[in-house]
């Protein structure tokens, strides 16, 4: 029984849970929270919005996320078993039980008043997107760059949404004064594969139109072509980086899929069920990439191994080089930080 609009077909257990979902009727019908698919929204209230970020190979030093949890159902995302710490599974509970933080704005303007604050830029969508689709509605990241832009700070944003055209305002803004970057994830221009990855993500026809309106805007922006999952998607590198290079982007980034914990299991479950013919040698080079597992721990969990991966980083080498060569991302303006309240003792 396939889930439609939805990227994870099964619960999975919470590792810190003694009890967990079983199946026993192929069907399903044991299970009725399996069939009820509609979104839930549960408001927090958390002390902070930013996230000081530490040890971390990320060339950021805070992070921020207005929403835990994400309804654009990535099979393959890495922020789904962060899902389990909130007391929900990785599998359909990241994807249909969306926490949203209503005063992140408020806290956001009271961390920049802070006497200790340090500026450096924030990475918006850290976690989970930013531009999820209920953002239409709650506009929480729209405030959030509004209090970025009142401050002068420094943001960068990832997202595989088109939702951010509709900020295109305070983008503009941003970027005149180098204060933002925008990242959008492009992981195929299959549409096909698009929808069965990442259901609930805007098409491929939009996220390229996105990509064009940001550059034209003015709007400093790079494409990460993340997750590259060897087998499925890997071949499209050149054409992914040609295209998105004529649309504008500065610069390409990747990242190799990692099975981290518990999405293994959803994503094993995705490809056999999605792929059936195909699944065999994608899960076999991921574990070739990932030394024999279907992720990497520890230390080397950034890392990739064997002869796949080497093509993989080849194949980027040269099409950056042909398409992108001379492009560069403008640096942040760290020195254009500015509290209102200061500014008005001057007066």
């Amino acid at each position: 029984m396939e889930l439609k609009g939805r990227g994870s077909q099964i619960q999975v257990k919470n590792r810190f849970f003694k009890n967990e979902y079983k199946v026993e009727h192929i069907e399903g019908v044991d299970i009725p929270d399996i069939q009820n698919i509609k979104t839930q929204f549960i408001p927090e209230h958390p002390k902070k919005i930013v996230n000081t970020i530490k040890g971390s190979t990320v060339p950021f030093m805070y992070s921020m996320n207005p929403y835990q949890g994400c309804e654009h159902g990535c099979v393959y995302c890495y922020a789904r078993e962060s899902h389990q710490y909130w007391g929900y599974g990785a599998g359909l509970d990241f994807e249909r039980k969306i926490i949203y933080k209503p005063e992140a704005p408020e806290l956001l303007e009271k961390q920049f008043n802070a006497k200790n604050w340090k500026v450096s830029p924030i990475m918006l969508s850290g976690n989970t997107d930013c531009y999820q689709p209920i953002e239409r509605k709650l506009k929480i990241t729209r405030r959030l760059l509004e209090v970025c832009l009142k401050y002068k700070h420094p943001v960068s944003i990832l997202t595989k949404n088109a939702v951010i055209q509709r900020d295109i305002d305070i983008l503009t803004q941003l970027a005149e004064q180098n204060l933002v970057r925008v990242g959008l994830s492009i992981t195929s221009l299959d549409n096909k594969l698009r929808n069965a990855l990442e259901p609930r993500t805007a098409s491929i026809k939009k996220k390229l139109e996105t990509l064009e309106l940001l550059s034209k805007n003015n709007i400093p922006t790079m494409v990460m072509a993340a997750p590259i999952i060897p087998g499925l998607n890997s071949h499209e590198i050149p054409n992914i980086v040609k295209t998105v290079a004529e649309l504008g982007a500065l610069s390409v980034g990747y990242t190799t899929v990692r099975l981290n914990g518990e999405i293994a299991e959803i994503f094993e479950h995705w490809i056999k069920e999605a792929y059936p013919n195909k699944a065999n040698k994608v899960l076999n080079q991921i574990r070739e990439i990932n030394n024999g597992n279907l992720y990497s721990k520890g230390k080397n969990r950034m890392k990739t191994h064997g002869e796949t991966a080497v093509m993989i980083k080849n194949m980027f080498k040269v099409a950056r080089n042909k398409h992108l060569k001379g492009r560069e991302i403008p640096k942040y303006n760290l020195n254009a930080f500015l509290r209102p309240s200061s500014q008005l003792r001057l007066f």
